[in-house]
């Protein structure tokens, strides 16, 4: 057996596990449909919204938070980090519906050790729950991005969920935008990549260990939050939300799905954007280990790219091993194209998306090594040791 087929076997026998023995990521089902029963009593939520120069798409989102059609008290708060283009002045302008409330906060300089986001939802929290609050405080609070829109019955499917299954942790990963070319090329893959890090079915499962959020829309319950040691607890990790929910699922049940009910209003645009989107975290999703990251290349590689340059390229047992995994992976990322409203022909070309994700690794752990790592807004914000 000569090298090459062991190396389409292997690629092989690793997509035949992914597909029968890793939660059946590849299928995006768990989707927040149907949403529970309404509680008997709608609790009390703030929804805290960092937002760093968002001028031309905060309106929109802070205008569908103010219309959520839900029944129980809902405050805003956005926390202006240090805005260039009048971002606090857009939402100072908004129109508040009656029965909700509306704050404007101008965020300090974050400390050492903290990234800005993080800092940013610190300071509206404590906002949140000093005296301006009043009461006894929200049970439940919304960490959302200043980019994203919610329809109206959102925070409600939210809250629902939340109270009828006893999570401290509720997490939408928002639709995003698949208009451009790159972003039909890299976007369903995105989404179709983290599934498959962070299974979504495992991620509910209380008897396991796997946990993830999805940052753009995360209901957490306050006495939680405070129990796992608060924003303060993750204050340097650029993969925050992911970091959030690992912790929050030591205090009980969490879930994460799919939804159309939240969506991105911000166009990703091009190659370059996009990637330097995924190349802002990716390198801390290695923990900015060159080991692993030699080994994500070689994972990626041979679990991948092989496949395809197999199947063209080779002869005999290794061109079918190569031919059997590329069909496979090809078929495990049509229920993604589908959620997307993307031609089932997109499939055949993971391999050279995968490649292209395997390059924005490599960009992310490069601008670590530059001192640039976790660029967001004019910030680098990687730390590779705690503080």
């Amino acid at each position: 057996m000569t090298g090459w087929t062991l190396l389409g076997l292997a690629g092989l026998a690793v997509w035949l596990h992914l597909l029968t023995g890793r939660g059946g990521y590849w299928l995006a089902r768990d989707r927040d449909e149907p949403v529970p029963a309404a509680p008997s009593r709608w609790p009390d939520v703030v929804a805290v919204v960092p937002a760093r120069n968002e001028a031309d798409v905060i309106g929109r989102a802070i205008s569908s938070l103010l219309a959520q059609d839900y029944r129980g008290r809902l405050a805003v708060v956005v926390v202006d980090d240090g805005s260039s283009d009048g971002t606090g002045d857009v939402v100072r302008g908004l129109a508040v519906p009656p029965g909700r409330t509306l704050d404007v906060i101008d965020g300090a300089e974050p400390p050492t050790g903290w990234t800005g986001k993080l800092w940013a939802l610190e300071q509206g929290l404590r906002f949140a729950e000093g005296p301006a609050a009043g009461g006894e405080g929200p049970r439940h609070v919304l960490l959302t991005d200043a980019d994203i829109g919610h329809a109206p019955d959102n925070l409600s499917s939210l809250v629902a969920r939340a109270e009828a299954e006893d999570r401290v942790l509720v997490s939408l990963m928002a639709e995003l935008t698949c208009a451009t070319p790159a972003e039909r090329f890299l976007i369903p893959a995105f989404v179709y990549f983290f599934q498959m890090l962070y299974p979504f079915a495992w991620v509910r499962r209380r008897d396991r260990a796997t946990a993830a959020a999805a940052g753009g829309c995360v209901l957490v319950r306050r006495d939680a939050l405070a129990a796992a040691g608060g924003i303060a607890s993750v204050r340097a990790e650029i993969i925050d939300d992911c970091a959030l929910a690992r912790r929050l699922k030591q205090q009980g049940a969490i879930w994460l799905g799919l939804t159309r009910r939240a969506a991105s209003l911000r166009p990703y645009g091009g190659f370059a954007e996009i990637g330097a989107m995924v190349s802002r975290s990716a390198y801390a999703q290695l923990r900015y280990s060159p080991l692993l990251l030699a080994g994500t290349v070689l994972a990626m590689t041979v679990i991948f790219v092989a496949p395809a340059l197999l199947a063209i390229f080779a002869e005999g047992a290794a061109r079918w091993a190569g031919l059997a995994a590329w069909l496979l992976m090809a078929l495990s990322f049509q229920p993604m194209l589908r959620f997307y409203r993307r031609s089932p022909l997109w499939g055949p070309a993971l391999p050279a998306i995968a490649a292209a994700y395997t390059l924005f690794t490599l960009q992310s752990a490069l601008a670590v090594w530059r001192g640039r790592g976790g660029l967001w807004k004019g910030r680098a914000q990687a730390m590779t040791s705690s503080p």
